[in-house]
């Protein structure tokens, strides 16, 4: 029998929104997740072709004036660039003032998602767990979130600069590392890091299209870390949709992904990734980020997620330009 969204999606015409007679998929930019960012976009354009429904036009860019944006075709946007300036704020700056509908959020939501410390704050409001934070100060001689913790960029997304600091010699090669990288001030010498308690555990995600929650998938890095290689370039991360899990957690990290996705604005789509510790007084999931622009390459989880629900990768992009157009207000 279809899930309730795949229901929805076999109906696109009459529930989501009308569909444009072309579309832009931009992808590409400034940051450090450009490789991905081609990759996901490439997908998006593949996927939408693949409907015959469109015409579709692929732009890889860097960055974009908006006399550039406008020369661009296409009846609406389906923007996928990954890092600060294409789903943190900058780009969909632009895009509202283009004025055609585009894929995902605005950027006040944007800029809120991209934004680790904001998130926090959002995500105490609704009462949802996450790992004490502290602003990186490098003259701190010891680790103020203790032993062992967790640094990364404030504003950056796929494990881009973190830091896993076991030992008290980790943190301080950490602290060096950041302070080279500061000192070339080529790349990004401003940038601001958050630190943590590193939470043992099980890595859970959760998927948001449109406010309705896709199946959980659990993540199994085969060595360490859920990093950037593990994330897009090796193929022996396991994946366990629908995991086996306690009592009451899958309905709970569920209904909190869609609340904090809505308490920041988000729409469209997002992903909320969770950690989830066996501890003394039972299980706790640990919020740990949301991404407005989760990754779209055949190693991606929101994609696997909806495909496990019934939404084919080509019905999924087609709903999400089909939503940018019933939202273009």
């Amino acid at each position: 029998m279809p899930s309730e969204l795949a229901s929805r999606f076999d109906a696109q015409d009459r529930t989501i929104g009308p569909l444009p007679a072309s579309v832009l998929v931009l992808g590409g930019g400034p940051d450090s997740e450009r490789p991905v960012s081609i990759k996901s976009s490439n997908g998006i354009a593949e996927a939408l072709r693949s409907t015959g429904k469109l015409a579709v036009h692929l732009e890889i860019i860097d960055r974009l004036s908006l006399d550039q944006l406008r020369a661009l075709p296409g009846e609406a946007i389906f923007p996928y660039l990954h890092g600060p300036y294409g789903e943190g704020g900058p780009l969909q700056d632009l895009l509202v003032q283009d004025g055609r509908p585009f894929v995902g959020s605005g950027p006040r939501a944007a800029r809120l998602a991209m934004d680790k410390v904001a998130t926090k704050f959002a995500a105490s409001r609704l009462g949802i767990p996450t790992p004490d934070g502290f602003v990186l100060n490098p003259a701190d001689p010891t680790c103020p979130a203790g032993l062992p913790a967790i640094i990364k960029p404030i504003h950056e997304g796929s494990t881009i600069g973190l830091h896993v600091c076991d030992t008290a010699q980790q943190y301080a090669a950490a602290i060096a590392a950041i302070a080279a990288i500061r000192a070339e001030r080529a790349s990004n010498p401003d940038r601001s890091y958050i630190v943590e308690r590193k939470v043992p555990g099980r890595e859970l995600t959760v998927g948001v299209i449109d406010g309705h929650a896709l199946p959980i998938i659990e993540i199994g890095p085969a060595q360490g870390l859920y990093d950037f290689e593990a994330k897009y370039n090796r193929d022996d991360t396991r994946y366990i949709l629908d995991p086996d899990l306690p009592a009451g957690i899958a309905e709970r990290i569920k209904s909190q992904s869609v609340a904090l996705a809505r308490e920041l604005g988000c729409r469209h789509i997002a992903r909320v990734d969770f950690m989830l510790e066996h501890a003394a007084g039972g299980p706790v999931a640990w919020l740990l980020e949301i991404n407005t622009t989760p990754g779209f390459t055949d190693h991606s989880l929101v994609p696997k997620a909806a495909r496990h629900a019934g939404v084919s990768t080509p019905s999924l992009c087609e709903g999400l330009v089909r939503m940018a157009m019933r939202d273009r207000a």
